[in-house]
């Protein structure tokens, strides 16, 4: 809405809430004209669009019209009171403005990029947003050339962000960007940092990258215990003594791209022994879980094993770390133990939480996803197989968290069902079965979100002996899931993946 014309106001009437440019239909439908009357009779004010009487709300000594929606075009508002009320006056005292409309947004053509294979790679958006003063995506800008057309290159992919056009009036036109990070399945096994180190796992793990039967390798960067595996710079992680050296990363890192490996760090999130025992013992109390008396909660891990997910300090030790990583080359960034202790909740205190820890842990992954893609790896998050039923059992809510990774890792490990779940027998003799049947189930809940699902399947050995076959179908049954990919689980680095059983 612009103003194209004016006249004086005599004597006491002020129009006020007509802005001086273009508006969008939005913006009017919220706008409220007031006509202040000075010390005329405001009940006596007559007021008119277009030559046809509207009717306005008194409040105090102020007329209000609210014009809501009108059609595009020029449009006149006048406000009067009658000379009839004013006894000798010829006159009465009036104001008048003349406006534009403009309800019609850019018209917006986006050409949607290719895929990416990683955060490391610059993306382009290209496309027309005719009539628009302005386009952008998140906080990058562009002004459109004379027939629209635009370019836009960000730093990396943006999943799930919009194109907006805007123009002159603040009409908006929105387009979402398809185009994502896509790598192909990830067929991967667990190397803690003790197993890099050594030669004989070490290179038997290679031997399964050059037999073709793996394409990344899960490394750990922080473990059960909170032991940083690699010579970390990060201040915490130095001042507690969690940075172990155990590991040379950037030279681990450098021989596995060489061979044409991803790499997947893993950092143990809250279950943090080392940084809770320091925490607890240099007075920063309110770093760890605690139970209703104040002391630290025990819990089947220790005596004070669980770090406070809804502290800063903690979110902000792990994000760092996370970083840390992803600058120095890791692909991926896996959070495990991303969740609150077992056990009963109100046996549990979390100083300072202002939320369930159900959204809290959800609301770590969102602070931690842009830290790390900026860095230049996705974000991804274990969590157990029953939190698909269960979410608030360990605050693990799967549709929540994935929102904010690019794939959940569920670990849906035979052993860990109880008999009769999903309607299997006994789980941990079925592998085909309780892991098709719970894939599905994740499969189901995640609908609607971007994230991809790629599981943790079991090759240990517990109560039934598991060896290749046993590897095959639960592989078989991820395949036929739907569900691509895998990464195997075996806690003293020795694997049962056969030749061809990962195809």
């Amino acid at each position: 809405m612009t103003i194209s014309s004016a006249r004086g106001e005599p004597r006491g009437l002020t129009l006020v809430g007509l802005p001086n440019s273009l508006v969008s239909a939005a913006a009017l439908s919220a706008m409220a004209l007031r006509v202040e009357a000075g010390a005329e009779d405001v009940s006596a004010m007559r007021l008119e669009l277009d030559g046809k009487p509207v009717d306005g709300t008194v409040e105090g000594n102020t007329m209000v019209y609210r014009p809501g929606s009108l059609a595009d075009g020029e449009h006149t508002f006048t406000a009067e009171i009658p000379p009839s009320t004013l006894g000798f006056l010829r006159t009465g005292p009036g104001v008048s403005r003349t406006f534009t409309v403009d309800n019609e947004p850019p018209a917006l053509e986006l050409s949607q990029p290719a895929a990416v294979k990683s955060y490391r790679e610059p993306v382009t958006l290209r496309g027309k947003a005719k009539g628009a003063e302005r386009v952008s995506v998140g906080s990058q800008s562009v002004t459109p050339a004379a027939d629209g057309s635009f370019e836009i290159t960000m730093a990396r992919a943006q999943t799930g962000a919009q194109v907006v056009a805007v123009d002159a009036a603040g009409n908006e036109a929105t387009q979402p960007i398809t185009a994502a990070v896509e790598q192909p399945p990830i067929k991967a096994v667990h190397v803690t940092a003790y197993g890099w180190s050594d030669d004989g796992l070490r290179e038997d793990v290679l031997n399964m990258a050059r037999d073709g039967r793996i394409n990344t390798v899960q490394l750990d960067i922080k473990d059960e215990d909170g032991v940083v595996g690699y010579d970390s710079q990060v201040p915490l992680a130095r001042e507690s003594g969690a940075a172990a050296g155990i590991y040379d990363a950037p030279a681990a890192l450098r021989q596995l791209h060489d061979m044409g490996l991803r790499v997947v760090g893993r950092i143990v999130a809250f279950r943090d022994k080392t940084m809770a025992e320091w925490a607890w013992h240099t007075g920063r109390h309110d770093w760890v879980i605690q139970n209703p008396a104040g002391q630290p909660y025990s819990s089947k891990y220790g005596p004070i094993a669980f770090t406070n997910f809804a502290h800063p300090e903690m979110r902000k030790y792990n994000i760092d770390l996370a970083v840390e990583a992803a600058k120095l080359g890791f692909d991926g960034i896996m959070y495990d133990y991303i969740r609150r202790p077992d056990g009963a909740l109100s046996q549990m205190h979390f100083p300072g939480s202002t939320e369930s820890p159900t959204v809290s842990i959800a609301e770590f992954l969102r602070e931690s996803r842009d830290p790390v893609r900026d860095a230049g790896a996705d974000q991804s998050a274990a969590v157990f197989g029953i939190a698909v039923t269960r979410p608030d059992q360990i605050a693990q809510d799967i549709a929540l968290m994935a929102r904010h990774v690019d794939y959940i890792a569920p670990m849906v490990y035979p052993s860990h069902w109880n008999p009769g779940e999903y309607g299997v027998a006994n789980p941990n003799s079925q592998p085909y079965d309780i892991t098709y049947r719970s894939l599905q189930d994740f499969r189901n809940r995640m609908q609607g979100t971007d994230a991809k699902i790629v599981p943790w399947l079991q090759d240990f050995s517990l109560g039934v002996n598991y060896g290749p076959n046993e590897i095959e179908a639960q592989i078989d049954a991820a395949n036929d899931a739907g569900v691509n990919g895998f990464f195997l689980w075996s806690p003293t680095v020795r694997y049962h993946l056969a030749p061809g059983a990962s195809d």
